[in-house]
């Protein structure tokens, strides 16, 4: 299977947590572990059986990963990473940013898996914020930076911005 590990929180994906549960050893990993389990979002069936899917166009092989969740009935930690040919749904998925989603990836359904290579299409959302500060005190002198009056900040996160 190919897929990507997340920690859920309520309402979002938390991937400073998954940062955090990297970060340990020992007995400290098992601990963050249970504080907060990780799943696994799989995108991908690399095998079946004796049977290599690679060369397969990614119709089929999405196909097949969705009959094995189904007849195995997978569920937590393993969850099936949706996927939509139609472009409203995908436009809906684009307002979750709330939860943590970092974009969209779009697939020729005919295209075999080659690994090492990118995705042919990547749609990243960036998330953007004007900020404004406001001091008492005049500056000594004008310099350009975060925090002055029309910067515009842009966030770029795995997470949630708050």
């Amino acid at each position: 299977m190919n897929g990507e590990l997340v920690v859920w929180e309520p309402g979002r994906l938390a991937f400073e947590r998954l940062q955090q549960r990297l970060a340990r050893r020992g007995a400290g990993a098992l601990a963050a572990a249970r504080a907060c389990p990780a799943h696994l979002v799989v995108f991908g069936l690399m095998r079946q059986g004796s049977t290599d899917l690679p060369p397969w166009p990614y119709s089929r092989r999405r196909t097949t990963l969705e009959e094995l969740f189904a007849e195995t009935r997978m569920t937590a930690p393993l969850t099936l990473c949706p996927s939509t040919a139609d472009p409203d749904t995908a436009r809906q998925w684009l307002a979750w940013t709330s939860t943590g989603l970092e974009g969209l990836v779009f697939k020729p359904l005919r295209a075999p898996y080659r690994a090492g290579a990118r995705a042919r299409g990547k749609y990243k959302i960036c998330i953007t914020e004007d900020r404004r500060r406001r001091s008492r005190h005049r500056p000594r002198h004008r310099g350009g930076g975060a925090g002055q009056s029309g910067v515009r900040l842009v966030y770029r996160s795995r997470s949630a911005v708050s």
